[in-house]
């Protein structure tokens, strides 16, 4: 009898493992893969790699036993909802979590609460990067085993929004309240094309007397992309995963090799316009600096006169933030501001170089421009670059002018470790038309107005010569004019002498 004793035991715990996966619902899964729409587990599994998922809590339950039976609880509510671990993805180590929308709607549980506590500093002592699957509907009241008022002492937020690890959030189907909370803290935020993600779902908003509302109303992705939250949208939960893989390969301490230029990334040259005043658009510049298929482009949705994102140059992992002439010039609006800050902070935390391509007639200024705040914004992005400790590059395209252009460089053409132009470009304290404009206007307010305006064009003519990338160089204003073609090479010659 005593020999039986273990495999007794060892039979409890591979039974009740066997009711904590996906096997022991086949109805519940069944529901949710004609919805279009993975479990936890698969999500996680299809994220990690094989065999390397060490899960923590997979027994815990609900503290609910006051109201449901034990074994109603093993069975109907397995992990508390929230499943978590350590892993690796392509080798490197990390920690998942992800709620579970077959119990309870991924709500979080007291207990599951513990857990999420646990995992989460688990990771920072670990110094690993983190994804978190967000999918549930926030609280969950109904844990009666665990006494409390208003239970505002829950520690998750606060560690989690003051993890100093890579955070990545995944958004898939409804995620609202504290579930929206845990997202919105992610440092990166990819969702998928049907979710929705809002501080609160529908029976918080009614419960306000705020109205009724479907879930697929509040906070969809069409809304959460254009206003910014958003950071990446994939067309589903497998494709969502596979962005994930890619950013946390750019964060892995396995060294990639660069990937063969395709012809493309010889075209440097002859990618500008020959009509200064012709836009272009700056995705091909970046894609002619970065390895092939290595781009992830981030907020695309938002704030397009901006341009930013991750890739890699001969290996390295590198952003870049890039002004975009087909949208208002390429000049500085306030939301852009705000999303150019927000991508420097980004890649001062996880230690990213920067690339900065510089083509802007400066800040989008005007009493209209004032009225969404663009002096707190402006400032907050000349600040996130002045701040920058990780390398920083920057690459005067065409136009270089004003404040703006000094807000891309980190506040000065010297604040790079490395400031070059391509040959074409200028650079001036303002775009040059004004700049006459201001500079005679007692001139010009004598002459007969048909004289005017040649006059204007005559002086821009003489102060565009005068704004050559080259005599910008010849003073030392700028480091370097450059061959386009050479542009790859520098980035990555200067990233690795940073190191």
């Amino acid at each position: 009898m005593t020999d039986d004793v273990p495999v007794q035991g060892l039979n409890e715990v591979l039974a009740r493992r066997y009711l904590t996966g996906d096997e022991a619902r086949a109805d519940k899964v069944a529901k949710r893969h004609a919805q279009g729409r993975r479990t936890a587990r698969e999500n996680i599994a299809d994220l990690v790699d094989d065999g390397s998922f060490i899960e923590y809590g997979r027994f815990v339950t609900p503290a609910q036993e006051q109201r449901r039976p034990l074994a109603d609880l093993v069975v109907e509510a397995p992990a508390d909802g929230i499943i978590g671990g350590t892993a690796t993805v392509d080798g490197a180590p990390c920690a998942v979590l992800s709620y579970d929308y077959l119990v309870m709607a991924g709500t979080q549980g007291m207990r599951g609460h513990h857990k999420t506590d646990r995992l989460v500093e688990t990771a920072l002592r670990m110094n690993v990067p983190t994804v978190f699957f967000t999918e549930g509907g926030g609280g969950r009241p109904g844990d009666t085993d665990l006494p409390g008022v208003c239970f505002l002492d829950l520690d998750l937020f606060a560690i989690w929004g003051a993890a100093r690890i890579p955070k990545i959030a995944i958004v898939s189907g409804r995620c609202f309240a504290g579930n929206a909370v845990l997202a919105g803290c992610a440092d990166l935020r990819i969702a998928t094309a049907d979710a929705n993600l809002g501080m609160a779902g529908p029976a918080m908003i009614a419960g306000g007397g705020l109205g009724q509302f479907a879930p697929e109303e509040i906070g969809p992705v069409n809304v959460q992309s254009a206003n910014g939250v958003l950071d990446v949208v994939a067309e589903d939960e497998e494709g969502a995963v596979e962005v994930a893989r890619r950013i946390l390969g750019y964060l892995g301490a396995r060294a990639h090799e660069p990937d063969a230029p395709s012809e493309e990334q010889n075209l440097a040259r002859e990618i500008l316009p020959h009509n200064e005043r012709e836009s272009f658009d700056v995705h091909r510049v970046i894609e002619t600096l970065a390895d092939t298929d290595s781009i992830t482009w981030l907020r695309s949705g938002w704030a397009p006169e901006l341009v930013t994102c991750i890739a890699r140059v001969e290996g390295m992992p590198v952003g870049f933030i890039a002004n975009q002439s087909t949208h208002l010039a390429g000049a500085l609006t306030t939301a852009a501001s705000a999303k150019g800050a927000d991508f420097l902070d980004l890649c001062e935390r996880w230690q990213l170089p920067v690339v900065s391509l510089v083509d802007t007639p400066g800040f989008m200024v005007g009493p209209d421009a004032e009225q969404d705040g663009l002096v707190r914004e402006a400032s907050r992005l000349v600040t996130a670059g002045a701040r920058l400790t990780t390398p920083l590059v920057g690459v005067v395209l065409r136009r270089g002018y004003g404040l703006g252009a000094q807000a891309m460089l980190g506040g000065s053409t010297h604040r790079p470790l490395l400031t070059v132009a391509w040959p074409d470009a200028h650079l001036g304290p303002m775009g040059l038309e004004g700049a006459v404009r201001l500079g005679m206007a007692k001139e010009l307010a004598a002459l007969p107005a048909e004289e005017r305006e040649q006059t204007v064009k005559e002086e821009t003519a003489l102060m565009q010569q005068h704004a050559k990338a080259l005599n910008a160089a010849r003073v030392f204003e700028i480091d370097d004019v450059i061959d386009p073609a050479e542009t790859r090479s520098l980035i990555a010659r200067t990233f690795v002498r940073a190191r």
